[in-house]
């Protein structure tokens, strides 16, 4: 918790008026039984109306002062801890941006979520505490000691025993719940993972009859994280009915041993009610702080996950002097690479190495497995190598700015991902300032015109999350088009016509042709239909280059590639 209050210092002005306006605060309800013991002794005894109500108008005007200060305290408090959530989130947010794919895979998507909003709104709520009963707590309980020894020492001598009492059993019950809240939030990500598996997954759970299953993986999940919390409540639980005895107590000792002093002289009533105030006023302080003290522990297990995400470094991190990339535009080189996955036993890809020129299309093809997608994702930079280098325009991706390296490159995903919101928007993603015509250009050449036309409002049709409103192979093509309206350097198709059908992939790669004449075009595929006429075709086995050539070549010299073909061809259409 202590780690986040750096984020703190924006506030610093609202901070110190929040611990003033408490402050005062805290020195008008010490004053009022003092007062209200004045009036008791010098006017209700001695019978002197005038004083009652020249006392009873200052009481008034201190109330009053009372409930203005804490007001605008709260108020203040309340919009330094929303904004510090805000600030907090955006940090959050803009970190894991920048992290890579190895950063993500370590915290893991649904925690991620989840320390970004449960694990913010636990510490905002406890600042909001903080602010409200941690600064005027302890001046309550301090000064109600000091008042109460000033109204009568040998009386005090109760607070001696109560609060010690009370020290000691709120210590008990904190150690015992803090290791539960850590396991609540634990827990919560959880939850959250079945939750986010359970209805991104929607269809294929439907199509395997698994609801069933589903619901049981989240029945357990979620009675899990509820025997869990019982479990921290029960705990809790024991906490107040202990506060209230030993406050029931307190009082009932006071008037008990007050009422002694009283009858022997040597206290008055007033001073007597004076006390019996400022005893409660101590005991609710304590009360208070208890109360804090069961929301710290889970704000802390927050703020340590949220820290966590904080300190973690990038990996891929620019150089501290990028360079310019001189060589030709839009040239690929891989020279001896060799990258392994953060625990593997072996590289995913080892020795590769070839070049890429514009103008000329490569195509990347071999089985499952045998690391394409992992080429290919080194080349915009989402991993860093693990020996040799990758090469654009003449200059090692490590040396160059990761936005300038990816304004070269039109990457399309395995996986393809739209976002909520227009056609029209998902297509300009790839490039903000594109005109319409530049739009419906890239549309045509991805062979998405026609969908996009039959829908009611055609381009500014709305996608919805996730892309689920449109099929597949158009999710695909609104992909493409994305990459393509950005007219870069470097086109990169990660298995991006798997879902077309045969005749729209072959109308496709044949305007491609011409739109990306100029570029350097590089094709993962599994279909030799969509590599075949490539310039180029890279042969991978097992993370190895087994062969590089063209469709001819490589089907005599290639044993791989021979029987990728053979497996997806006949006779008559290799003839």
């Amino acid at each position: 918790m202590l780690k986040l209050l750096k984020y703190l210092k924006p506030f610093a002005i609202s901070l110190v008026v929040v611990i003033a306006l408490f402050f005062i605060q805290a020195l008008a309800e010490l004053y009022l039984p003092t007062l209200m013991s004045d009036i008791v002794n010098n006017g209700i005894v001695k019978n002197d109306t005038n004083y009652i109500m020249n006392i009873g108008k200052i009481m008034i005007l201190v109330a009053l002062g009372d409930a203005v200060c804490v007001v605008i305290a709260n108020f203040i408090g309340s919009k330094v801890a929303v904004a510090l959530g805000r600030n907090l989130r955006d940090i959050l947010f803009k970190k894991a941006e920048r992290f890579s794919l190895h950063e993500f895979d370590k915290v893991g998507t649904a925690s991620m979520i989840t320390r970004t909003t449960n694990d913010i709104i636990q510490v905002q709520q406890v600042l909001v505490m903080i602010m409200r009963m941690m600064i005027s707590a302890p001046l309550m309980c301090i000064g109600g000691i000091i008042m109460a020894v000033h109204k009568d020492a040998k009386l005090s001598i109760i607070f001696a025993v109560a609060l010690p009492f009370l020290l000691i059993a709120i210590g008990i019950f904190l150690l015992k719940g803090l290791p539960y809240f850590r396991i609540m939030q634990k827990k919560l990500d959880k939850l959250n993972l079945v939750t986010r598996e359970g209805l991104t997954g929607i269809r294929v759970i439907r199509a395997f009859n698994r609801i069933n299953s589903e619901k049981k993986k989240f029945k357990e999940a979620n009675l899990d994280i509820r025997d869990t919390g019982l479990t921290v409540n029960r705990i809790m639980a024991g906490m107040m009915p202990i506060m209230m005895f030993t406050l029931s107590a307190t009082q009932l000792a006071v008037v008990w041993f007050g009422g002694l002093r009283i009858d022997s002289g040597h206290m008055q009533v007033g001073d007597m009610m004076a006390f019996i105030q400022y005893a409660m006023q101590i005991m609710f302080s304590f009360l208070m702080m208890a109360i804090m003290f069961v929301m710290i522990p889970r704000a802390e297990a927050s703020a340590i996950r949220i820290d966590e995400v904080l300190k973690m470094d990038p990996e891929i991190v620019d150089a501290k002097e990028v360079k310019s990339a001189e060589g030709k535009r839009g040239y690929v080189e891989f020279r001896d690479v060799t990258f392994s996955y953060p625990g593997a036993e072996q590289p995913a890809i080892n020795n590769i190495s070839f070049s890429a020129k514009p103008g000329e299309i490569t195509a990347i093809i071999g089985g499952t497995g045998s690391g394409k997608s992992t080429l290919i994702n080194l080349i915009p930079r989402f991993y860093d190598v693990t020996a040799g280098s990758v090469i654009i325009d003449g200059l090692d991706v490590r040396e160059m700015s990761q936005k300038i390296l990816r304004t070269k490159i039109g990457f399309v995903p395995q996986k393809a991902v739209l976002f909520t919101g227009t056609i029209n928007d998902n297509i300009r993603y790839g490039k903000a300032d594109a005109s319409l015509e530049e739009i419906e250009k890239a549309a045509e050449v991805a062979q998405a015109s026609e969908f996009i036309s039959n829908m009611k409002e055609g381009f500014e049709s709305v996608i919805a999350q996730g892309g689920n409103n449109v099929s597949g192979g158009q999710k695909q093509r609104l992909s493409i088009a994305r990459a393509l309206v950005r007219r870069p350097e470097i086109y990169v198709f990660d298995d991006s016509f798997s879902a077309l059908d045969f005749k729209t992939d072959a109308k496709l790669r044949a305007a491609l042709k011409s739109e990306t004449k100029e570029s350097t075009v590089l094709i993962v595929a599994q279909r030799v239909s969509t590599v075949m006429d490539a310039d180029r075709i890279i042969v991978l086995d097992e993370g190895k280059i087994e062969a590089i050539g063209n469709h001819k070549e490589l089907l005599n010299t290639c044993d791989v590639y021979r029987e990728i073909v053979y497996s997806q061809l006949s006779e008559e259409e290799l003839a």
